[in-house]
């Protein structure tokens, strides 16, 4: 793997029924007018016409730039395009709709690329170190309204600058009676939370949630992993027509009297932060259940200003979309130390068995592990056990003794590293990696962080934000996961301490604690990862038994590697898939510069396309004018692939019949 390669990868690291469909064209499969496919997040489409037989004829239909990547250096080094656009029904303008990483919005031709009208939100440029992303839109229709009436669909975006935007969808017009102008300034309910230390650090990539007449956003707050006193990360929920505030909901339970609150220790519910919910949320429109996968407690990685499991940290939360009372909730990790926020949009799928449907929802997450739940009640739709596990952290910590782990499916990646799974592609680098991980603990996944180094299966996933997709008609869930092991330090903060040589990384304060923290991807010196491939893999799992039905490599190392030889090794993923039901997973996530179709009964792969760049994004897929397309943002991403940092959307399709 190229230095460059290693060196930015070190700095990151319901199917509903189709009466339910049926009730509003904007929820239409075909449509494809969320970016999760329908609302619930199940990635899944009825459209046929691109079938096994045929799949390898896929040509690259067309391909629009936003011209981001024309901006200054100081501002694209932190540039990612990954949106997943959405098609908007005819009578919203069968517009193919996305938004730019700067926080354009743009309106193209769904059958040619060509460009149909865009809106600047005109974001602010932060300061070094913003990150600039937008991983897609949201589609209102307000059936209130009068046909055809200005804005009677809007699109909602959330913004780098934290400002909630609505757009009529038809041409882009800023909607006016959405707050007066139609951008809403969230700063003011930001500053306002508590604690409200560095606000200017949240954001928003997500695109909002809708559920009923409510429009609903998240936050990312950066600075999560570096202070005690992250901002505040409460979920709010406005008119959509007006914009006015119509609940907070807090995952931190602020009030004493909240009966979360007695799992938070030494009153450290009052001034904590982050838990926020930055990844996709996913709807149940009919129970008006609102899904949301919540992320850890700050700091990230030392809990002992936090004692206590610190719920509704990394957890599974249903709220009422409606008023945003909390209905049920699940935690995933007990006062998580490792980085475990939950990546991915919840699926909200039917799973037969015994001829009967039960609506669940699917939580994949950073471990490699899937929790099923049933939606109405939160009951484990396959049996969950607490494992114990250790407790013996740095001083001052307070782990939790068990940790929750599902009976199925079976974890879809190894839970553990020891010196035995040392690797490398020479016996140098084996011999390296092999020293590295005897001389600093390690373990499973919830082995503690300590003073000597730890090492892990992984903490950026896993799963990460790409999700998986559910083929209700095979019971089916496709997820596509990284394998890399990470590194851990955690040490005292005495203004001694130096940085250890085997990442760039360095030390990282942590703000009202007495530790620095140090972690980074554990690659061997010819930037290899430390344990044997595949180091991607895409995952067939049968959700009626639980049972893993295949895993394959996903990707090859050629544009990673010094020599560009194609082992199909895998390669990191970031990125999902979808299926058809024609029996196809089309997916992307590699760094390899490719998007592939598999076969969802065999695993086989099928065909492979090249792409501008590592297709990064969500792909999704649609039919017009009598002919399918599946899309895809191929831009690469500044962490994981910075060679090529580009701004294409990219179309594949079946050649036009003569």
């Amino acid at each position: 793997m190229t230095y460059g390669y290693v060196r930015n990868l070190l700095v990151a690291v319901s199917f509903f029924s189709a009466a339910a469909a049926a009730q509003d064209p904007s929820d239409n499969q075909s449509a494809w007018a969320h970016i999760g496919g329908d609302a619930g997040g199940v990635r899944y489409s009825n459209i046929t016409q691109i079938t096994r037989e045929n799949v390898r004829q896929l040509k690259q239909a067309w391909r629009y730039s936003t011209g981001d990547a024309k901006r200054p250096p100081t501002q694209t080094m932190l540039m990612g395009f990954h949106p997943t656009p959405i098609l908007l029904p005819k009578a919203a303008g069968q517009h193919l709709v996305f938004c730019s990483a700067f926080n354009k919005i743009i309106a193209i031709d769904p059958v040619n690329g060509t460009e149909r009208w865009t809106y600047d939100a005109d974001v602010k440029i932060g300061p070094p170190g913003t990150q600039y992303k937008c991983r897609g839109v949201s589609l209102w229709h307000d059936k209130a309204a009068t046909t055809d009436a200005a804005c009677e669909w809007r699109i909602f975006m959330a913004t780098n600058d934290r400002r909630l935007i609505a757009v009529d969808a038809k041409d882009g017009k800023p909607c006016t009676d959405f707050d007066g102008n139609g951008a809403l300034d969230l700063e003011p309910l930001i500053n306002a939370a508590v604690p409200a230390t560095n606000t200017g650090a949240v954001q928003s990539y997500a695109p909002p949630t809708i559920i009923g007449d409510t429009v609903v956003v998240g936050l990312v707050t950066n600075t999560k992993s570096e202070r005690r006193d992250a901002p505040n990360g409460a979920v709010r929920g406005f008119d959509a027509r007006t914009g006015a505030l119509k609940w907070t909901w807090d995952p931190i339970p602020r009030d004493p009297k909240d009966p979360a609150a007695k799992t938070w220790g030494n009153d450290a519910a009052r001034d904590t932060g982050g838990a926020n919910v930055w990844s996709f949320m996913a709807v149940d429109e009919a129970r008006d259940l609102l899904f949301m996968p919540t992320s850890a407690a700050a700091p990230d990685s030392y809990g002992g200003t936090r004692p206590g499991d610190n719920l509704y940290a990394t957890s599974l939360v249903a709220l009422r979309g409606s008023t945003g009372e909390k209905v049920w909730h699940y935690q995933i990790v007990h006062h998580d130390v490792w980085n475990y926020d939950l990546p991915a949009q919840p699926i909200l799928a039917d799973i037969t068995r015994d001829g009967q449907q039960i609506p669940v929802v699917i939580q994949l997450t950073k471990q490699g592990l899937v929790f099923t739940f049933h939606r109405e009640t939160g009951e484990p739709f396959f049996p969950i056990v607490e494992r114990p596990v250790p407790t013996d952290g740095v001083p001052g910590e307070a782990l939790s003794p068990t940790q929750p782990i599902p009976t199925k499916p079976a974890a879809l990646m190894k839970q553990y590293v020891q010196p035995s799974d040392a690797w490398g592609f020479t016996p140098f680098d084996e011999n390296w990696c092999r020293k590295v991980i005897e001389t600093s603990r390690h373990g499973d996944i919830y082995t503690p962080y300590t003073t000597q180094g730890s090492v892990l299966p992984q903490s950026g996933g896993g799963v990460n934000w790409g999700g998986g997709a559910f083929d209700p008609s095979k019971n089916i869930l496709i997820t596509s996961l990284s394998h890399v092991p990470y590194y851990f330090r955690v040490t005292p903060n005495t203004g001694r301490e130096k940085v250890s040589k085997r990442g760039p990384t360095g030390l990282k304060a942590v703000t009202g604690t007495p530790y620095l923290v140090e972690n980074y991807p554990l690659l061997s010196p010819l930037g290899a990862p430390c344990t044997a491939p595949p180091w991607g893999t895409l995952v067939a799992v049968d959700m009626n038994d639980g049972a893993i039905k295949w895993e394959v490599p996903l990707g090859t190392i050629d544009k990673l590697a010094p020599l560009p030889i194609k082992w199909k090794l895998g390669t990191p993923i970031m990125g999902g898939p979808i299926v058809t039901t024609s029996g196809l997973v089309f997916t992307g996530g590699t760094l390899d510069e490719k998007f592939r179709a598999f076969d969802i009964t065999t695993g086989a792969e099928l065909w492979v396309g090249d792409t501008p760049s590592a297709a990064i994004g969500n792909p999704m897929t649609y039919e017009i004018d009598g002919r399918q397309f599946v899309v895809v943002a191929a831009a690469g991403h500044f962490f994981m692939y910075p060679q090529k940092v580009t701004d294409d959307l990219v179309a594949f399709a079946l050649p036009e019949s003569k």
